[in-house]
């Protein structure tokens, strides 16, 4: 049997029969597939259908497929974004996966309330679409160097503004793909947060922060120097067995998938050590491996 709370790393949906043969076998039991700005010219049909034959060969399930770019415009690369949402909700189920994840958009240059409506708009129309083929949408919570009243790709960044998406859409299907490194960058404590949110949460980035307090004592976050560096888990300041506990008190079934690429120490030809150091280090706080109780 397979715990019930999978972990897994991203990979990118126009790679990913690629790139899943060569790094399933370090133990990885799920994978977020990404695109960014567009699904571009991948056959989705044909990646599904040779993605279903991997996994039924590895064991391995996809937790979603994700599009990350704006689709609130049509500009600046992000011509094709709403129409891959549509892609994906359309072909997610032959992935065997009922999620479908990526940024909420914002109106570029406005504030998080003047994006509202016409986040509203779009995702009311897409909820809609996402439903009626069961499917959820889940929000990622990353604030692509935005801030509430300014920014170019997300609203979906802060506990305020989860609170007014919810409430324009009131929709039972879209959530948050949340991580606590987001969080941690805005100095907010993830912790309290997630017991909070859970019931919003669809699925985990595994995705840390280490934040450095000297320095924010010393030189706030406007100076020079950074405070704050996104980390793999294993590598940062959260305790994910906290996490785990509270996800799987609320009842959690989704996967935590390893959003790397971001370590400033465990990069470049150290990148899958760290991935693989995180993999283990998470299967470690949900308990280790599965063990059956006797019969």
């Amino acid at each position: 049997m397979q715990d019930t709370l999978r972990i897994g790393t991203l990979v990118g949906g126009g790679d990913a029969v690629r790139v899943i043969p060569q790094i399933v076998g370090h133990g990885f039991e799920s994978f977020s597939l990404t695109f960014w700005q567009t699904t571009g010219e991948t056959d989705l049909a044909e990646t599904a259908k040779r993605v279903r034959e991997l996994a039924v060969q590895y064991n391995f399930v996809i937790s979603s497929v994700g599009i990350f770019g704006n689709p609130l415009t049509n500009a600046n690369g992000n011509e094709d974004t709403l129409a891959s949402w549509e892609r994906l909700i359309d072909t997610a189920h032959l992935f065997g996966t009922d999620m479908v994840s990526g940024f909420t958009g914002r109106l570029p240059g406005q504030s998080i309330d003047d994006s509202l409506p016409k986040f509203a708009e779009v995702f009311g129309e897409l909820s809609k679409k996402a439903a009626d083929r069961g499917l959820r949408i889940a929000f990622e919570n990353c604030s692509m160097g935005g801030n509430w009243q300014s920014g170019d790709w997300n609203i979906a960044h802060n506990p305020q503004a989860w609170e007014k998406m919810f409430n324009v859409v009131p929709a039972d299907n879209l959530g948050l793909e949340w991580e606590p490194c987001h969080q941690m960058v805005a100095l907010i404590d993830p912790i309290p947060q997630l017991r909070k949110w859970t019931d919003k949460v669809f699925h985990v980035h595994g995705k840390d922060a280490t934040i450095a307090w000297d320095i924010v004592k010393e030189y706030g976050i406007h100076g020079s120097k950074e405070y704050v560096w996104h980390r793999t888990p294993g590598f940062g300041d959260t305790n994910w067995a906290d996490i785990i506990t509270i996800l799987r008190q609320a009842g959690y079934k989704g996967t935590i998938d390893i959003e790397g690429w971001h370590d400033p120490v465990y990069k470049d030809e150290l990148e899958m050590t760290g991935q693989v150091h995180a993999l283990n280090y998470l299967k470690h706080c949900r308990g280790g491996s599965f063990v059956p109780n006797p019969t």
